[in-house]
């Protein structure tokens, strides 16, 4: 590795790409995603646990130079008569002083916060000032369109974007449709599961190797406009040319919700975005209708969103007059939210889930759960993100996040992990380093300081200092992950197997509308899983019959979980078949199995409560 990070320096140094399409290939060939750097940092990953600081440190400087080299001949090549024509001054609303031609995230650290306390802004110092740059820069990839990150950022949590209606993978360097949004444009033209996209507005798109994003590009565009998609089907030998007329396309935060028992309901949360809350009304409902007394909330993998989702969310769950969250700026002004007792859902057994991946707007919720005693946390220690943003658009479309207070939990739990001014590098490996030190596997191998310890209203101790921990600890389980296993999900031929299947058997697929036609569909299959074993072989990977034995229930599992989601059900298929081989949801299950169901009321009365665009029963 030390001869590669020295090559690599070498080539850095030696770049002198004048145009916009040279630097352009250079930052792909070096920073992209299958850039030289990139693939160094994939190869970090493998080193001996006493060579990563050092390596750590030399990727770091290597990448950073990249970068630095990169600004540098881009800004080189800004000075042309033709750049300088095309330069634009980024104003900050209501600032009548030009901040130049450079984008702000180019600007001094210290010049923009100047700027921000000139208006009434109380900025906080140091690592806690945190702009697009540095939140790309800790991914090792500084934006280079930062209006177009943004856009991207913010998509998903505003809960639509303009498109056609499909979800579709490229494979084998063809579009394959997997599903098509009911109701949506494709749907109405008449594209259906298992459909080709050849070509996009006559133009070719298949075999030849056109980028992911290019294609999305291609097939979204503004509400109203039509695209042509010539088709292959099959059993039709000619293309199939319909033309979509694009529209409104709701992007659900909710990815799952279904019931796992007679009494147990799951509920998966992959953001707080705009529309969440009234999203989670509608699937408790719909639980509701089929037996639910019991939640499992999966949180995990989810990095937050909007505060004010969590809070309502947090709210359906709490008794009246409990502290939901609140906030904490430099001078100790503090902001508290508290719930109203018009929840829904306080009669509800919940169990939280959490990891490594829960952060922000997920902290917040499970701690609020927890602070109270209102549920159980299962899973992993979370993130640790706990830090107010303010975000300030700019009139390119991108937006400058300042941070300006701390998250805290109701017993008064910061939930930020620590960090050091100057120690960036330390900060960005804490996942890394968790794992390291085993704490992913053993829950002794995480310590506290006592004086992190809080006690909660019912006397359970829990512990600030960085993320939630969880009341039940359930370690990651690689036993079973044996080389064969690795081979054929890291060289994606499971998945692709999964595809080729649902291709196979389309028509019964298509005619899947329950989780109990899919398991029928499924259980039917004897030949299944050898079919798979033989395809894999075909494709490179010989079988071993001793790892296959013992890896064999999880590969089961994915596999129907793949073929699951190629059907109307979507992530329900798939959820419902990783179940068995989801230790954390298999923990949950049995803890809710061992509470005590709610005492039913005497009386009940049923009471509406109106959300935007849904009226919900519940009974009271």
């Amino acid at each position: 590795m030390k001869e590669k990070i020295e090559a690599l320096m070498a080539e850095i140094e030696g770049l002198s790409c004048k145009t916009e399409q040279e630097i352009e290939e250079a930052r792909v060939r070096l920073l992209g995603k299958k850039g030289s750097v990139t693939a160094l940092f994939e190869e970090f990953r493998t080193v001996a646990p006493e060579l990563k600081r050092e390596f750590g440190q030399k990727l770091n400087v290597l990448k950073n130079a990249a970068a630095a080299k990169i600004e540098e001949l881009k800004e080189a090549a800004a000075e042309s008569p033709a750049s300088q024509a095309a330069a634009f001054d980024y104003t900050m609303p209501g600032d009548p002083v030009s901040l130049g031609s450079r984008h702000p995230v180019s600007i001094a650290r210290e010049e923009i916060v100047g700027i921000f306390r000139k208006f009434g802004y109380d900025v906080a110092e140091g690592p806690e000032v945190e702009d697009d740059w540095h939140v790309f820069e800790a991914l090792n990839f500084p934006p280079e369109h930062p209006a177009r990150e943004m856009q991207e950022l913010n998509e998903p949590l505003e809960g639509e974007f303009d498109g056609v209606g499909i979800s579709f993978n490229t494979t084998s360097d063809t579009i394959m449709v997997l599903s098509v949004i009911a109701n949506g444009p494709s749907a109405k033209a008449g594209v259906v599961a298992g459909d080709r996209i050849i070509e996009v507005n006559d133009t070719l798109v298949a075999g030849v190797k056109m980028p992911q994003n290019d294609i999305v590009k291609r097939l979204r565009g503004k509400r109203g406009t039509e695209v042509k998609l010539s088709l292959k089907r099959q059993g039709v030998d000619e293309l199939v040319d319909i033309n979509v007329v694009r529209d409104a396309i709701p992007i659900k935060s909710i990815e799952s919700a279904f019931m796992i028992s007679s009494n147990i309901g799951f509920v998966r949360l992959s953001q707080f975005a705009r529309t969440s809350y009234i999203e989670l009304m509608q699937a408790l409902a719909t639980l509701r209708s089929q037996g639910m007394t019991k939640l499992i909330f999966d949180l995990r993998g989810n990095s937050g969103g909007f505060l004010d989702q969590a809070i309502m969310i947090a709210n359906e769950f709490l008794p009246q007059g409990n502290l939901i969250v609140y906030t904490e700026d430099r001078n100790g002004h503090q902001m508290k939210e508290y719930s109203d007792g018009e929840g829904s859902s306080t009669d509800l057994e919940l169990v939280i889930l959490i990891d490594e991946g829960s952060a922000s707007s997920s902290e917040i919720l499970a701690g609020a759960v927890q602070d109270n005693d209102r549920g159980t946390i299962v899973g992993r220690r979370s993130f640790g993100k706990g830090l107010v943003q303010q975000q300030v658009p700019y009139a390119d479309g991108s937006a400058l996040r300042l941070t300006i207070a701390r998250y805290y939990t109701p017993t008064g739990r910061s939930i930020q992990k620590p960090y050091e001014n100057g120690h960036q590098d330390e900060y960005d490996m804490d996942i890394v380093r968790r794992y390291d030190n085993n704490e992913f596997f053993s829950a002794d191998s995480i310590h506290f300081a006592d004086s992190l310890k809080f006690t909660t209203p019912k006397g359970k101790v829990v512990y600030g200092g960085g993320g939630i921990m969880p009341d039940v600890f359930v370690p990651l389980d690689t036993t079973d992950m044996t080389h064969y296993y690795v081979e054929v999900t890291g060289r994606n031929i499971l998945y692709r197997y999964t595809l080729e299947y649902a291709d196979r058997h389309r028509d019964a697929i298509n005619a899947v509308t329950t989780m109990t036609e899919l398991q029928a569909l499924l259980d039917a299959d004897k030949t299944l899983f050898e079919d798979f074993v033989n395809y894999a072989a075909r494709h490179g990977v010989k079988p071993v019959r001793s790892e296959i034995a013992r890896s064999r229930r999880i590969m089961e599992a994915q596999l129907r979980a793949y073929i699951g989601r190629n059907t109307a059900l979507e992530d329900n298929g798939f959820y419902y078949n990783i179940y068995p081989i989801d230790d954390v949801l298999r923990r949950s299950v049995e803890v809710l199995q061992q509470m005590s169901m709610p005492e039913p009321e005497p009386e009940e009365e049923m009471i509406s409560r109106e959300l935007p665009e849904m009226v919900i029963k519940i009974k009271k």
